[in-house]
């Protein structure tokens, strides 16, 4: 069970246009800013077991739980790990907080996508500023956010007019699939 005193955040660049977003929650061996006293890291393989075991992920906006933008159990927030990091395709949900944040990703206001996780295991060197390197997390969250900590990711919106609703349901299942182990 996770104790909310274990979750961390961080925050990443976003960018948009249509209405769903697409991007990378994390870059690997990219640091961020100083996080008060120490410059992390993200190694290769970090979401692995996260994403392999099917965690129910929330997209959220500014890590509130009130405002839920998709869900990897509904299939409306897609995530893999590629060689670059952590990708995320999001559909945004159609409510008022979804639409305020695509249009204010689109305008440029909100420039963040962070994540939200536990750590569970991660290695420190001291220094001015330490460095963690975080080697595996549990992921609970992918956030957009005005705040990024790590500047070299990239988001993007798209749009789903092009995406007949029979593609939907295809990769609908195709999640489920995946997430139950269906063949």
């Amino acid at each position: 069970m996770t104790k909310l005193a274990d979750i961390e955040r961080r925050a990443l660049e976003v960018r948009a246009d249509g209405s769903r977003l697409t991007g990378y929650a994390a870059v690997f061996n990219s640091p961020s800013h100083d996080l008060g006293g120490f410059v992390e890291t993200i190694k290769p393989g970090a979401f692995a077991n996260s994403l392999r075991r099917g965690d129910d992920v929330l997209a959220l906006y500014h890590h509130d739980t009130r405002a839920v933008l998709g869900r990897s159990k509904a299939g409306t927030l897609r995530l893999t790990e590629d060689a670059k990091g952590l990708r995320f395709d999001l559909d945004v949900a159609n409510t008022t907080v979804g639409r305020d944040v695509l249009e204010s990703v689109g305008r440029g206001d909100i420039t963040g996508a962070s994540f939200g996780f536990r750590a569970i295991r991660d290695a420190w060197t001291k220094g001015v500023p330490h460095m963690r390197e975080l080697i595996e997390v549990e992921l609970l969250d992918v956030t957009i956010t005005p705040s990024p900590a790590y500047p070299a990711t990239v988001v993007s919106r798209r749009s789903l007019d092009a995406i007949t609703e029979a593609e939907r349901r295809a990769r609908y299942l195709d999640h489920l699939r995946g997430y139950h182990g269906i063949a």
